[in-house]
C-alpha cells in the first residue's frame, strides 16, 4: 500500500468565503501515482472547513445566508469566546459545515457523484490557513 501526504496553503481576502479547491486535489491524487483507494482531506485549522456539494453560487449564497442566521459573527459580544479573539461564529460555523472528506479513488479519479465538488470553507480569513490531502492506496 502507498501513502501520499501533501499540505495545500489558503489564504482568503475576505472573511468568509467557499473556494472550490477539487482541482487541487485531483494534482495531488495525479502525483500520488494511486489508482484504487481513498483520500482525506481535511481542514487543518478550527474556523475553517472542508466539505462536497454542487458548485452552484446560489447554493454557496444559501449557504452563507445560513450559516449567519444559526451563528452571526456580530454582536461579538454575544459570544463568551469572544475575548482575545472575534471569532466564536466561525468555530460553530466550521462545525455545521464538517471538519473533512474522504473521497473514494477508482481507477485514478476521485469517484464523485453527480455535481460533488470539493470545497474549503473559510470562516475567519485574512491569513494563511492549510487542508491536508491523505491518500492511501495501491
Amino acid at each position: 500500500m502507498k501513502s501520499y501526504r501533501k499540505e495545500l496553503w489558503f489564504e482568503t481576502s475576505t472573511r468568509r468565503a467557499f473556494l472550490n479547491i477539487t482541482g487541487d486535489v485531483e494534482r495531488c491524487l495525479a502525483e500520488s501515482g494511486i489508482h484504487e483507494g481513498l483520500c482525506l482531506v481535511n481542514a487543518m485549522h478550527i474556523s475553517a472547513s472542508v466539505f462536497i456539494n454542487d458548485d452552484e453560487s446560489g447554493l454557496h449564497h444559501d449557504f452563507e445566508v445560513w450559516l449567519e442566521k444559526l451563528a452571526p459573527e456580530k454582536p461579538y459580544s454575544q459570544y463568551q469566546h469572544n475575548g482575545y479573539e472575534d471569532n466564536a461564529d466561525a468555530h460553530i460555523k466550521r462545525t455545521l459545515m464538517g471538519r473533512e472528506v474522504v473521497v473514494a479513488i477508482t481507477s485514478g479519479r476521485l469517484d464523485f457523484g453527480p455535481w460533488e465538488q470539493i470545497f474549503y470553507g473559510e470562516f475567519d480569513g485574512k491569513r494563511r490557513k492549510r487542508v491536508l490531502v491523505k491518500i492511501i492506496g495501491e
